[in-house]
């Protein structure tokens, strides 16, 4: 809510008009949202491998403890002490240590892998002497290659698991792609020399999401961005 308003203050909108976008949005999701969840769900089933969904079972495991009385709250506790612990060290995000002793594996490297390339092209940046107009056009162009990254990897999600809701029907066809999307979706796809494929595409995603913000950094006279004046 914070980054709709915060985008609604650059783009020149009114508290009253975001809070009726918000409202808005609320009810169009809950339509629209439905059938990819069922989608899914019917594929691979949420707490699986391939849809953990680690922040909602921690929620779900939290909500249940508390209705239940079976909350752990000497944990609770002690993860209340380490919290404060680390707020009293200068910790610089307690937020992300917390993040990261939840989040399984594969998801918290795949975040590392992103910041060893976020400071691959902080470092390029500042070697070429970008100013700091240069530098926020920069960062904005690599927000939204991610942010395309994203959206794109939740795509090709739905149509994975719509491959495999399909073969439901008995196609043969729609059969073998189940097979590939399940292998696609699961570490057994890397016990195949084929993982070789995906260290080659993510040397490809490095150039991209390097080589392409650096490119966005324009004119050093030219006026920063509305994000560079926040």
């Amino acid at each position: 809510l914070l980054q709709d308003f915060k985008v609604g203050y650059i783009l020149g909108g009114t508290p009253a008009k975001i809070q009726k976008a918000e409202l808005i949005a609320v009810v169009v999701a809950s339509l629209v949202m439905y059938f990819p969840l069922a989608l899914l769900n019917t594929a691979f089933g949420f707490g699986s491998r391939q849809l953990a969904a680690p922040q909602a079972g921690l929620m779900a495991a939290l909500a249940q403890g508390i209705v239940g009385g079976e909350m752990p709250w000497p944990l609770v506790g002690v993860g209340i002490f380490f919290g404060i612990a680390m707020i009293m060290m200068q910790v610089r995000s307690p937020m992300l240590v917390a993040v990261g002793m939840y989040l399984p594996f594969e998801t918290t490297f795949a975040i590392f892998v992103g910041g060893v390339f976020r400071t691959l092209g902080d470092w390029l940046a500042k070697k070429r002497g970008f100013n700091e107009a240069q530098h926020a056009r920069v960062e904005n162009a690599g927000v939204l290659t991610a942010s395309g990254l994203i959206a794109g990897e939740s795509l090709l999600g739905l149509l994975w698991a719509g491959l495999v809701a399909l073969a439901l029907a008995q196609q043969p066809w729609l059969r073998v792609a189940a097979v590939w999307a399940k292998r696609l979706t699961s570490w057994q796809f890397f016990t195949h020399p084929l993982y070789l494929v995906g260290i080659v595409v993510m040397a490809l995603l490095a150039l991209l999401m390097i080589a392409l913000p650096l490119t966005a950094a324009g004119d050093p006279k030219e006026p920063a961005p509305p994000t560079a004046m926040m």
